[in-house]
């Protein structure tokens, strides 16, 4: 019966159900229409029944209702996909036609380039057809940085790249990211691979918000000045994550506060908290009523609008904004009818956001936070209000962790167990840190008043800098190397349902539920970690310009690789690292093989070699007997030779091969019928024996 008064939850349920279903099943257009009308058709039928059986059978109403918004989220999803729309550029580009691109950003500089997102504007196809899609430009880095600005535009005929995963196991899923922002391919630009055009095509809103941003940036370089301070200031007011120190961001993640750099429904949350409180302290009266909201919604648009609007804090103001309308319209409203809303609404503007982590994050804190909030905050009472402020504050974070935990497991795969202790400190120091922010930007005009406060900002930042890399270096800090799968992360949360339902209805049939969930998960952890001991795998990833090799068997592991990607932490987490823990092999040492030039090593029934140099001279008696050969750095060997000397199943060119090389040894490999493997073209390369 409560669930019924939720009309928003079911509804965001069945429109989850709808997008879900059209993305893994590839729905057709035919089908999904198919479907929405029969839905309809049914909901009329429905409505022209006698009232007593309307009553008797209202529950058949209900499912009809979500079916129809089932059907609703397929739609949605299938128009999102840019490739589903009939202007995108894709159904009339050809290899080599003129495109028009719109520069969508100002430009980012890397490090071998300058980055930028851009609209296709048109292609020429024997004439010029209007087109959609976005695509990446990186433009080579000169002595001169390109005269582009936001809204430039280009003209160019350089091939458009399609985004590519890297194919290594576990990693992050770039190419899916790219789709759900519109973006499908990248091109590469020299100097005289493109001509600016005299036309600029802006939008005016869009170009105050990059105007804000700039005006934000400009700011904090000029009044805070050391690198580490800048890039957490600049993450946690607006968003900017390109002078984050990496080091950093990890200490930050280990600890359990990155959502403090991640900008999010942290920093509204702050704002609203703060302002709902400040108001607290005014006597109430007609004016209070309608000036308490009008001014936090301002503030929290305000702040929306300095951070650039970015999709983070843009969801987290829709949020709150439904949240505070609920407050208005109604003392009644259920808050949690009111999140579901909010949430509806998102996904009716962008169904994609179902995958965004910080969706999911966000709606599963705020949850947990409405849900736990009150009777955990009153397990304990505390007469000193210092001591009831700290309570109130542990409260919030350990409530907040209850539904994010498993996703945290599943997503990041490590668990901080300091959390509580580095909220504690962390919350407070960042609240005071985004109001310094916010007053050095309001009150930056004021010679005095923005030296003083720029100096208080960077003194706060240095001090949440400091206590978070020392919280970091303590051998407790994080549990590493977690690993659950999509069932077992369902699994979880229906532990977390199951065992909240008894906690306040206390059935009996809800605990023995959970304990049965909790068998199940342990089970199947179980069966995983058997077959993993047993496991005989060889893995050839995919670093562009690195050598680096796992000859993985059962939970031992020895690594063959380049000496930066021994010493790169970002390079090995980011590569590296998901394979390892999805093979459970990130807890276990690993033994890092010597650099030589060609070798042979033997794992269980497989032998692989390694050449990184010259071939062996000479003709042998007769061939010798290999399952695999890597072929990697700038090996001198010929297809011929290899052909001369070896039986081998698999020829592999691993990353660190220069470009020119594999695509000469492709054809050379095709004329002879040799099976080879590029791994920069086709993605990691994984045999199991």
């Amino acid at each position: 019966m409560y669930f019924r008064r939720l009309p928003f939850l079911r509804l965001f349920a069945a429109l989850s159900t709808g997008i879900i279903a059209g993305w893994y099943f590839k729905i057709a257009l035919q089908f999904i229409l198919i479907f929405i009308c029969l839905s309809v058709l049914l909901l009329i039928t429905f409505r022209l029944l006698p009232v007593s059986k309307k009553f008797i059978y209202g529950w058949i109403g209900g499912m009809l209702w979500l079916m129809l918004f089932c059907g609703v989220g397929m739609l949605l999803l299938f128009n999102k996909n840019i490739t589903n729309n009939p202007g995108w550029y894709g159904k009339h580009y050809k290899e080599g036609d003129s495109i028009i691109f719109t520069i969508l950003e100002p430009l980012q500089e890397k490090p071998n380039s300058y980055k930028a997102l851009a609209e296709i504007n048109a292609v020429y196809n024997n004439s010029w057809i209007p087109a959609k899609g976005k695509v990446l430009l990186y433009f080579k880095k000169d002595s001169l940085k390109p005269r582009l600005h936001y809204g430039s535009e280009i003209i160019s005929s350089k091939p458009l790249q399609a985004i590519r995963n890297s194919g290594n196991p576990a990693a992050f899923n770039y190419g899916r990211y790219c789709l759900f922002q519109d973006i499908t391919a990248q091109v590469f630009f020299a100097a005289g691979d493109y001509h600016i055009l005299s036309s600029r095509n802006k939008n005016d809103v869009q170009h105050f918000l990059f105007t804000i941003r700039d005006k934000a940036l400009q700011t904090l370089r000029q009044n805070i000045h050391s690198p580490n301070e800048l890039g957490i200031a600049e993450a946690l007011l607006i968003g900017y994550r390109n002078d984050l120190d990496k080091d950093l961001v990890q200490a930050y993640s280990n600890t359990g506060v990155v959502h403090i750099i991640a900008i999010s429904g942290l920093h509204l949350a702050m704002i609203y908290a703060g302002l709902l409180r400040l108001f607290s302290l005014i006597k109430s009266s007609r004016t209070k009523k309608w000036l308490e909201p009008v001014v936090v919604l301002a503030v929290i648009w305000l702040f929306t609008l300095i951070a650039g609007a970015a999709p983070s804090v843009l969801r987290a103001a829709v949020m709150f904004t439904f949240i505070l309308l609920g407050k208005i319209i109604s003392k009644d409203t259920n808050v949690y009818n009111t999140l579901a809303a909010s949430a509806f609404m998102l996904l009716l503007i962008n169904p994609f956001y179902l995958w965004d982590v910080g969706f999911q994050l966000s709606y599963t804190a705020v949850f947990g936070i409405l849900l736990f909030f009150k009777p955990v905050r009153n397990r304990l009472y505390f007469k000193n209000k210092s001591l009831r402020w700290v309570w109130d504050l542990c409260a919030v974070s350990l409530c907040a962790q209850v539904f994010t935990l498993p996703l945290v497991i599943y997503h990041f795969h490590q668990l901080p167990l300091l959390f509580l202790f580095s909220n504690l400190v962390a919350v407070p120091l960042s609240s005071l840190v985004l109001m310094a922010e916010l007053a050095l930007f309001l009150f930056a005009w004021l010679p005095h008043i923005d030296l003083f406060i720029g100096q208080l900002t960077e003194a706060l930042l240095w001090l949440m800098n400091a206590f978070t890399m020392h919280i970091d270096k303590l051998p407790f800090s994080v549990w590493n190397g977690l690993q659950i799968s999509l069932i077992q992360l369902l699994i979880l949360f229906a532990i977390t349902a199951l065992l909240t339902c008894w906690l306040f209805g206390r059935h009996t049939k809800n605990a023995i539920a959970a304990l049965a969930c909790m068998m199940l998960f342990f089970i199947l952890r179980d069966i995983n970690i058997i077959q993993h001991k047993t496991q005989q795998k060889l893995i050839v990833y995919n670093i562009p310009k690195h050598k680096a090799i796992d000859f993985i068997a059962g939970n031992d592991c020895h690594f063959f690789g380049d000496s930066v990607v021994i010493k790169d932490a970002v390079l090995r987490n980011f590569n590296i690292k998901p394979a390892r823990i999805r093979n459970r092999l990130y807890s276990t040492g690993e033994m890092i093989l010597p650099d030589i030039s060609n070798f042979i090593i033997q794992l269980n029934t497989l032998n692989v070699l390694v050449l990184s140099g010259q071939a062996p001279e000479g003709k042998p008696y007769k061939k010798i007997d290999v399952d695999v050969i890597i072929l990697s750095n700038n090996s001198s060997v010929t297809p011929a030779q290899l052909q001369r000397l070896f039986n081998c199943k698999y020829i592999i060119a691993d990353s660190s091969v220069p470009a020119w090389k594999f695509s000469k040894w492709k054809k050379e490999f095709e004329q002879l019928h040799l099976r080879f493997y590029s791994v920069p073209e086709q993605g990691a390369f994984i045999l199991k024996s």
